[in-house]
């Protein structure tokens, strides 16, 4: 099935809509699309969770605290093993509804410092349907190192 394609811009660290010469939006792989959004579209904290900013701000969406990742809450975490290690949990909690909902089988996920400031995941998707799909992102970060 064809879908809005949202294209991910490491340079920027964000995903836009394509928008094609003619002014129509360019169309592509809706898993690639919900596994963007799942991604770096901000879930609610939870109650224990820290908030980077200080704030009380617990981001997300109100109407429903299942979509979206909490990778935000990273933010400024220090370049660590164990950030890297919660950016993992985070991923596979984000696409864990791929899952429930039976459009994915499961997912391998790798998740590296790529160098300095730079996190990188990628995942392979294993359609319930048959075949794979790969992905793979990179985001500068804005914590320090350790």
């Amino acid at each position: 099935m064809s879908d809005i394609r949202i294209s991910w811009s490491a340079a920027d660290s964000r995903g836009d809509w394509v928008i094609l010469p003619d002014g129509d939006l360019e169309t592509g792989d809706d898993l690639a699309t919900a596994i963007l959004f799942s991604l770096f579209t901000d879930r609610v904290a939870g109650p224990d969770d820290v908030i980077p900013d200080g704030s009380a701000d617990r981001r997300g969406w109100w109407g429903d605290e299942k979509i979206g990742s909490r990778l935000w809450l990273l933010d400024r975490a220090k370049q660590t093993e164990e950030t890297r290690q919660r950016a993992a949990d985070y991923i596979a909690e984000a696409l864990q509804w791929l899952i429930d909902d039976g459009v994915v089988s499961r997912f391998d996920t790798t998740v590296v410092w790529v160098r300095n400031a730079m996190l990188g995941v990628r995942l392979v998707a294993y359609r319930s349907s048959g075949g794979t799909s790969t992905a793979a992102f990179d985001w500068a970060w804005k914590g320090s190192l350790a």
